[in-house]
């Protein structure tokens, strides 16, 4: 009944990683030695900066990204038509998409432009200044530590690369991650939050 219920409602967290840039650096990195810690230059071209886009199936485990030159509504979208296209996203009843307020998914416009896109889809916005809510943001973090760090990438052809990799291996054995913040949680942080801006405002 479980699995049922997943495929009529599906819930997927989303975001952009802005500005990876790929820096070249002008000498390569030393690998460790016995008595000294992995060596990368300081010194680096820049080789430009690219935008991923992803989207993270919270109940599957599953990841879906692009990169695009730039963020906005029409590479947002193109995400969107990404995820639609591909099994059970396509067939699914309800498709409730979380984001944050930023400007190519935001307030009651990108409500109703999605929903013109496609009546099943229910945008969910995190609270202004909590972000954090958006599980995606997790999987941005996991990608900056193993796959963006040392950032010594010769073009952006190379960091395209790199991500899907990771995306596959991903997806090759996916893995929920394990959210401990309950809806009881995000009440308790609205109702004392709400105080704080409300005496903020009175100040």
């Amino acid at each position: 009944m479980a699995s049922v219920s997943l495929i009529r409602n599906l819930n997927l967290s989303s975001d952009e990683k802005t500005s990876i840039q790929a820096r070249q650096r002008r000498h390569e990195e030393q690998p460790p030695g016995s008595d000294r810690t992995r060596r990368v230059e300081t010194e680096y071209k820049r080789r430009g900066a690219l935008q991923y886009l992803a989207a993270w199936d919270v109940h599957r485990g599953i990841v879906m990204g692009r990169c695009e030159k730039r963020t906005g509504i029409r590479p947002f979208g193109r995400l969107v038509s990404q995820v639609l296209q591909q099994e059970p996203y396509c067939d699914a009843e309800r498709l409730f998409l979380i984001v944050d307020n930023g400007s190519s998914h935001r307030g009651r416009r990108s409500v109703q432009r999605l929903r013109r896109r496609d009546k099943r889809i229910i945008l969910v916005h995190t609270p202004v200044h909590a972000s954090w809510l958006n599980q995606v943001e997790i999987y941005f973090s996991i990608i900056q530590r193993k796959i963006l760090t040392p950032n010594d990438f010769a073009n952006l052809d190379a960091i395209r690369l790199r991500l899907a990799l990771y995306e596959q291996l991903t997806n090759r054995q996916p893995k929920p991650f394990a959210w401990k913040f309950t809806r009881r949680d995000l009440t308790d942080w609205l109702k004392r939050a709400s105080t704080h801006f409300l005496a903020a405002s009175a100040a």
